[in-house]
């Protein structure tokens, strides 16, 4: 994954969870029910382009036309879902975490959005939160903070309790980001 863009690596690590659980129930079919509700749950959020995506991919579709018709994350999703079933070693790592000062300024620009009343941002962000839930660890602990930074809360010490290293300084990093635009 090293060789992609900066943007491609961050969009794949975001949702490395699903593009696991996708070509995991591709291989072992008795996974498909568990992954129904984020299926649905995704639509819900309004991606609907990916999640027809990836149920044709359920049902055994392979083809790169797959993507047609996809915004460029999307694509990057899909693209890796059907190189992840040809070749399990190009799986984004789930373990790996995020680049603070690479995702933290578009988390913020998301955020702020949402704050001002954006849907579809709200709608994005609560996609990726919920994806970043099952990633587990900070990731998820920087899921549950979600709604408390689109309500405006900016009090380090709260926001970042239980977290790790990496988790904090991708916290601070987007606290940074909040309060430059603010000033």
């Amino acid at each position: 994954m090293s060789s992609l863009p900066e943007k491609s690596r961050q969009i794949l690590q975001v949702h490395a969870a699903l593009i696991h659980r996708v070509v995991a129930a591709c291989h072992q079919r008795e996974r498909m029910a568990a992954l129904e509700p984020l299926i649905r749950a995704s639509e819900q959020n309004g991606w609907v382009a990916l999640m027809g995506a990836v149920r044709l991919i359920l049902k055994g579709r392979r083809e790169p036309s797959l993507m047609n018709g996809l915004d460029e994350e999307d694509r990057i999703i899909v693209a890796a879902i059907l190189n992840g079933i040809r070749n399990p070693a190009s799986l984004p790592d789930v373990q790996a975490k995020a680049e603070a000062g690479a995702a933290a300024p578009g988390l913020a620009a998301m955020i702020r959005a949402s704050a001002g009343g954006d849907a579809q941002a709200l709608q994005l962000l609560a996609s990726m939160a919920e994806q970043m839930s099952g990633a587990g660890g900070d990731m998820a602990r920087l899921a549950a903070i979600m709604r408390r930074l689109v309500s405006g809360e900016r009090d380090a010490e709260q926001l970042t309790r239980g977290m790790g290293a990496q988790g904090r300084e991708l916290v601070l990093s987007i606290l940074a980001e909040l309060c430059s635009v603010a000033r």
